[in-house]
């Protein structure tokens, strides 16, 4: 349609309406941001698959229970002995507890051997109201005995931590995110409006976004956890920021060429919606892929983040050209881009290059002049970065170092640690048939690792054989409940190994026989996710390859582009791995690490390579490969170069949350975004691309489509201006 011939009421009326919808949009999502919370779980046993043997084990455990209930462990530490008096106000405060009606009844005070702290087991009921449930149990407990230090640990203290850390989540996290945004778009544009206008969009694609995913969630089609939730916000502000550069840059390019906003933003539009479209496409498609995890988890962040995207893209090819359409040339007051005279206005003669700086034509003169060198070095530096790789240790951490921030919940690990067996509160659970029961439970007691084994009655009380105690143990469906206190922490290295050997033990008396518990979803969390890793990585690579054939034409510069993200990629972990282990001593890695990692920088630096290369063979077929790629190199390296910077600072927001599995996310994301935007983008493929010439859009047609004598030496004087 030919803006000219467009009614002007039509011309407002367009724009005035996408923006009413995206501010009810608006007004209807931001409010439910706040209520992601009752969709939203960190169960971490919840994120295996159903095939698991823990997630088997944790379906037979319910069973022995009336309600869904996590431990809790009440330690009461003095630097001495404790004094009878002190012990006598340990027992009353047993009362006070089972007063809080938490769950069922408390077990204890069990005293150490030591006789320097005692212990309660205060079972919690896993609602929604878990951090209020702990809070109050704290509460108590710390006025309960005067001149002890008390703390709340065991599974239900850590989860309330856990919960407590991402409660950034809804404010400081998106006020980083935000902010930083808008100090680089005010640096780089040198306006007050437009920085506006992009953070409305990105704000408006999140609410959206946060609709979609509550809905989902709601409906039971998805898990929402908070790290999807932290990810989920900082994906979708980076990418519509992201795809509005890209469209802004079109917009300000061709404001240049016509005195009319509304053709300006049609020709925008039009020139910008195929690589925004190429670019959205791929990364929910590689997020998609997640879906083929075992890892729910893993199989949740897929949907979520593509939801996001999607939001994203329609953000930016709806909201802001709208935006755009209403404010024209003001959007870039106080410098607002002129009209060139009608010579300069000439496809075929403008270079591509108005605006442009020393900095993109001297990047040209280097690629243009020394191809060969800068690629080839480019690619050493990649190399040598990757052979960090070697150190990354992604096993998996304890979940006393989860947290970063201070926590009650790891104080009084360490406390249970010094007086008891540190898996204390935290038992391996072991589900066996009753014909086997007395064989299995020999067979546990004998384990190395586990200090103490006993069958579970009815109640949830050992089978002790005191006087008074049950006799009998408790029996559902010819199962029977054995729990093993181990004598390592239940989140060590040293309680998985004691697992894995009590199930090959028990095995032997009993096939059928499960283990379960706290250690025993670590671990088959961690193995499930290294399996996953190994599945997802060739999925997304070919998925990947297959679109940029789709959208290049080429079977050439998609295995190149692909081979460099994945260069990129194993860099960025290298480096990371030596930061991680030298600077910040961190004890290791969640196992899922590696692979967020993975989707989020193949699929983003995948992005630039589209805008790049879509700019690229846009110019080739109009001025030859080679002055096409020095072309397209100018005209986007200032706007690829922004919109990675961007998403670097938004995903080294994630750093704010006090949880280091996504301090350790947002340093991959960040400092991958800006390798491969600085190296890969600028210099890597452009010079490879330059140096195989034509050759790279094999078999397409502009690999074989004939440069006439006139045109050739055009461009042969184009490139030598750079």
């Amino acid at each position: 349609m030919n803006p000219h011939k467009v009614p002007l009421w039509l011309r407002w009326l367009l724009p005035v309406v996408l923006v009413i919808t995206w501010l009810g949009i608006a007004g209807v999502g931001g409010p439910t941001f706040g209520r992601l919370d009752e969709v939203s779980s960190n169960d971490q046993a919840s994120f295996l698959p159903a095939g698991a043997e823990a997630t088997e084990a944790g379906d037979w455990q319910a069973k022995f229970r009336d309600s869904k209930e996590i431990p809790a462990v009440v330690i009461l530490e003095s630097d001495a002995a404790l004094t009878p008096p002190q012990l006598g106000e340990a027992a009353k405060l047993k009362a006070g507890i089972q007063a809080l009606r938490l769950g069922s009844a408390v077990v204890g005070p069990i005293p150490s051997q030591d006789g320097n702290a005692v212990q309660f087991i205060v079972p919690v009921s896993s609602s929604n109201e878990l951090r209020t449930h702990v809070q109050e149990l704290r509460d108590a407990v710390r006025s309960g005995v005067p001149g002890v230090h008390a703390f709340v640990t065991g599974p239900a203290g850590l989860t309330a931590d856990l919960v407590n850390a991402f409660g950034g989540i809804d404010g400081i996290l998106l006020l980083v995110a935000l902010g930083a945004v808008f100090v680089i778009l005010l640096l780089v544009y040198r306006s007050l409006v437009l920085p506006l206008a992009v953070l409305f969009t990105s704000m408006f694609a999140l609410c959206a976004a946060i609709l979609l995913v509550f809905g989902m969630a709601k409906m039971g089609w998805i898990q929402l956890n908070g790290q999807s939730q932290g990810i989920l916000s900082i994906l979708v502000i980076g990418a519509a920021t992201d795809y509005a550069l890209l469209f802004v840059a079109r917009f300000r390019e061709a404001l240049t060429h016509t005195s009319n906003r509304t053709r300006a933003v049609v020709t925008a539009w039009k020139k910008s919606f195929e690589p925004i479209l190429a670019s959205g496409a791929t990364v929910i498609v590689a997020l998609l892929c997640l879906l083929f995890s075992d890892l729910n988890s893993n199989k949740a962040l897929g949907p979520v983040a593509a939801a996001g995207i999607l939001c994203a893209l329609f953000a930016a090819l709806t909201l802001l050209p709208a935006l755009m359409a209403l404010l024209g040339r003001a959007a870039f007051w106080p410098f607002r881009p002129k009209l060139l005279p009608d010579d300069e206005r000439e496809p075929e003669i403008a270079t591509g290059l108005e605006g442009q700086k020393g900095l993109w034509r001297g990047v040209g003169t280097l690629v243009s002049k020394r191809p060969r060198v800068v690629w080839v070095a480019s690619t050493l530096i990649l190399l040598v970065a990757a052979t960090g790789v070697l150190q990354v240790k992604a096993n998996g951490v304890p979940q006393t170092d989860v947290i970063l921030s201070a926590s009650d919940a790891v104080d009084g690990q360490k406390a249970l640690a010094r007086h008891f067996d540190a898996g204390s509160g935290s038992p391996a659970v072991v589900v066996a048939s009753q014909s086997a029961a007395g064989q299995v439970l020999e067979k546990v007691k004998a384990t190395q690792g586990v200090g103490d084994a006993y069958l579970l009655a009815e109640g949830s009380v050992p089978l002790t054989g005191a006087p008074g105690a049950p006799s009998e143990p408790a029996v559902r469906d010819g199962k029977v409940l054995i729990n093993a206190t181990l004598n390592s922490a239940a989140d060590s290295v040293d309680a998985e190994n004691t697992v894995k050997s009590l199930r090959s033990a028990v095995k032997v008396a009993d096939p059928g026989a499960l283990v379960g518990g706290v250690t025993a979803i670590a671990l088959d969390t961690n193995t499930t996710a290294q399996h996953d890793l190994a599945v997802i990585i060739p999925i997304v690579l070919v998925v990947i390859f297959f679109i940029l054939m789709l959208l290049l034409h080429s079977v050439v510069a998609p295995l190149l582009l692909v081979l460099s993200v994945v260069v990129s990629y194993a860099a960025a972990m290298g480096v990371s791995a030596w930061v991680f282990n030298g600077v910040f001593k961190f004890s290791g890695a969640d196992a899922t690490v590696p692979l967020f990692g993975f989707v989020f920088l193949v699929a983003l630096g995948v992005d630039y390579n589209i805008f790049l290369m879509s700019r690229v063979r846009e110019e080739s077929l109009k001025h030859g490969t080679r002055p096409g790629i020095l072309r397209g190199l100018a005209v986007t390296g200032g706007v690829i170069t922004s919109a990675g910077v961007v998403l670097a600072a938004t995903f080294a927001a994630l750093g704010v949350i006090p949880i280091m599995f996504l301090v350790q996310l947002a340093f991959i994301v960040a400092f991958g975004v800006l390798l491969d935007t600085v190296l890969v983008r600028s210099l890597l493929v452009p010079a490879l691309a330059y140096d195989i010439g034509a050759r790279i859009w094999w078999p397409g047609k502009l690999a074989r489509r004939p440069v006439p004598l006139a045109k050739a030496a055009e461009e042969e004087r184009a490139v030598s201006r750079f």
